[in-house]
């Protein structure tokens, strides 16, 4: 049998019914809840109406009432109540008329729940739940948005007064600003945010402009730290956490941007007075600069370096100082920590007698670090300097120079064992990664790694010559066996090895193809070391010699004189190394060889003898090889892993963007590549010109200033 179709008063008569109920029980007028008989008849009163045949389908008509319900009751209940009430009253009204108001859509929107399923959906009309608060937001939130704003703003003023307010209210009447937004905060922002943050600049500028006149410079300060934390405070407790940053600067700017100059000129008490026993920053900090490159200017030729050093020690102490008026009497405050900052960038990246700030810094933690440095300090006091050199790596501006110069010295520190503690170099490595980041260390960290795994190899390679006496080359050998990629570039050179030396090698590699076949051995004798006894006239004398310096003494076991052409040939070296050898073994002090003629310099027309009558008061005696100047060849290869950077940086923002104008992406490269170095322009530019060359980007055909990525 056919269903009578429900006519649309009838059926509507039924439903205000419901709605009625739900008005009163959140008027708190006495009626019982519904029960679940009623509420699936209200459901399927609405299902009956949408679902009839036409003429009788009234989703339409029915959408169009439901909004005019919640039109009915806000008029006629809401609004009234609200506009009879004020201030604070008005605020406690408006919450908890929007917490009914939510009630009240979540029920009907049960109610008509098929609407939602299927007629909006069909005609693509807004949700229930958007039509019950947008109605919400258009009659009430558009009439007391104002009122409801001046109320929250004349209650956060006398809370700053010190009265006590209800903040709980303040944050749900906040909270209605944000939940009207459906989703966005521009609501929050332009209705209330805007004016909030303009009465707190007027509040607080009425009140600096009173105690700049009133307060020392400490108190003042502590009186703009105190508002600063209650302003965070009550962004805490009821204010979107958004606005803080926003509050935050406003109060900054009125407290310390605007009386900056009051507070540093203050008679007596300002910031001038309180530091007037030093000089400024910066002046105090290029002295110091001055005076290391006066001192190292007139220091003798093997004392060269003592006065940079010092400089490093001076400025940490110089930085201890000033950190603590930040810290003490500025309570931590981010412009005086900029201001330092600023400061100690200038003069901290200034060089003296040649030397970069990367490279000072780089030899001070040398010092520190290896075994009879000139830095003698405690565990504790070497940690503490550290973490005091590690912030002033924060104002220098080239960091890959420091940390190419570091490497260079870790490396030998690492190979030649004159670390004087693991767990420090452990540990300056996890200081600096934390400043600096992981990619920062990673070549360090896996030098430190390489030489744990050396030692390991190294007993692993005794213990292969224990079990097998046959290949034992008859010398004990030591070998450190590095991955390449993680150590800087040495120099590899064929060298014609003694055939004692020669054994070595073999029986070393024979070990190591046991252990592995996919790694190649390159050997790297410029870094070698050896021990060798010198059997002359008087005594015997062990010899710490380079292996270079062996094999060329070892020549003289089968020759008593050889001349400098036949000693390269014998040894396949290069001049340059040649002279060098050569040199420290019969020019310096312990001249383990004569050479005629007897000159201080090495010439291709001298000749060579054992000097059997040398002699020493010492046993063991270590002969150095001339110090190379590697300053230059560090700074050429930063050059040139600094053009990888720009590229790489250049190709990842032009990827990104696809086009862009030449100073946004020059702007952009820097921005990436201040991190670790401050990139010269022209350096960019013509990394830009090469790029273009090379089919990575091309100019726009109109405008040669537009860039265009290709892919």
């Amino acid at each position: 049998m056919e269903r009578k179709p429900i006519d649309l008063d009838r059926g509507w008569d039924y439903m205000k019914g419901g709605i009625t109920k739900l008005k009163k029980i959140l008027e708190g007028e006495p009626d019982s809840p519904f029960n679940s008989e009623e509420y699936m008849m209200l459901y399927t009163t609405i299902y009956n109406m949408c679902t009839q045949k036409p003429p009788h389908d009234y989703s339409q008509q029915l959408y169009d009432r439901y909004r005019e319900a919640f039109d009915e009751y806000v008029t006629s209940t809401v609004l009234p109540s609200l506009r009879e009430k004020h201030d604070e009253f008005m605020l406690r009204e408006l919450v908890r008329r929007w917490a009914n108001h939510k009630v009240m859509v979540r029920w009907l929107s049960r109610f008509f729940h098929y609407l939602d399923r299927y007629f909006i959906a069909r005609r693509s009309l807004p949700a229930l739940n958007e039509v019950g608060l947008s109605c919400f937001r258009d009659l009430v939130y558009g009439e007391l948005k104002v009122k409801a704003k001046d109320a929250v703003i004349a209650l956060i003023d006398k809370e700053r007064e010190g009265d006590q307010i209800d903040r709980s209210l303040l944050k749900n009447v906040l909270g209605i600003y944000v939940e009207i937004g459906m989703g966005q905060m521009e609501r929050y922002e332009k209705d209330f945010e805007a004016d909030m943050l303009e009465d707190s600049g007027s509040y607080y500028s009425r009140k600096a402009a009173k105690w700049i006149l009133e307060d020392s410079c400490p108190e003042y300060m502590l009186k703009a730290e105190e508002c600063l934390k209650k302003e965070r405070d009550r962004v805490s407790h009821y204010l979107h956490i958004s606005s803080e940053p926003k509050l935050v600067e406003k109060v900054q700017n009125e407290l310390l941007v605007v009386f900056g100059t009051q507070l540093l000129e203050k008679e007596q008490s300002g910031c001038r007075a309180l530091l007037k026993e030093d000089k400024h920053i910066t002046a105090e900090g290029t002295g110091l600069v001055q005076q290391a490159e006066d001192a190292a200017t007139n220091q003798a030729a093997n004392t060269v370096g003592i006065p940079e050093q010092a400089l490093i020690r001076k400025i940490i102490e110089l930085h201890d100082k000033y950190m603590e008026y930040v810290t003490n009497c500025f309570q931590n405050h981010t412009l005086f920590h900029k201001a330092l900052k600023e400061a100690f960038e200038i003069f901290c990246n200034k060089t003296v007698s040649g030397c970069s700030s990367s490279e000072l810094l780089a030899t001070f933690c040398d010092n520190i670090l290896k075994k009879g440095g000139s830095e003698k300090l405690s565990d504790e006091a070497i940690e503490e300097t550290l973490e005091k050199v590690v912030k002033l790596l924060a104002y220098i501006s080239d960091k890959d120079l420091f940390a190419e110069f570091y490497r260079k010295k870790l490396a030998r520190r690492l190979l030649f064992d004159r670390s004087a503690n693991d767990d420090h170099e452990r540990s300056i490595l996890t200081k600096l990664k934390q400043q600096c980041g992981g990619q920062f260390t990673s070549k360090m960290e896996g030098m430190v790694m390489d030489l744990t795994l050396a030692r390991e190899n190294q007993g692993n390679f005794e213990e292969y010559l224990g079990n097998n006496p046959v290949a034992h080359p008859g010398i004990d050998l030591s070998v450190t066996v590095l991955t390449t990629g993680f150590w800087p570039s040495y120099k590899s050179s064929d060298l014609n090895l003694p055939s004692e030396m020669v054994k070595c090698v073999e029986v070393f590699k024979g070990f190591y193809e046991t252990k592995t076949k996919h790694r190649k051995l390159t050997w790297i004798y410029s870094l070698g070391q050896s021990h060798i006894s010198g059997k002359f006239d008087q005594k015997t004398i062990e010899l710490i010699v380079s292996t270079y310096q062996a094999a060329t003494l070892l020549l003289f076991n089968a020759s008593d004189r050889l001349s400098y052409s036949e000693i390269m040939t014998q040894l396949n070296l290069t001049h340059e190394d040649l002279v060098r050898l050569l040199h420290s073994l019969s020019c310096a002090k312990h001249k383990i060889l004569t050479k005629e003629p007897n000159t201080k310099t090495i010439s291709q027309n001298d000749y060579f003898e054992f000097n059997s009558k040398f002699t020493d008061r010492m046993r063991r005696i270590k002969i150095p090889l001339p110090p190379v100047d590697e300053r230059r060849k560090i700074v050429e290869d930063v050059d040139k892993d600094r053009r990888y950077a720009i590229d790489a940086a250049i190709v990842r923002i032009m990827k990104s963007r696809k086009v862009l104008g030449h100073q946004q992406l020059v702007s952009e490269c820097v921005e990436q590549l201040s991190r670790m170095f401050k990139p010269d322009i022209k350096a960019i530019k013509k990394r830009m010109e090469d790029l273009i060359a090379r089919d990575y980007l091309e100019r726009d055909k109109e405008n040669p200033n537009i860039f265009r990525y290709l892919a």
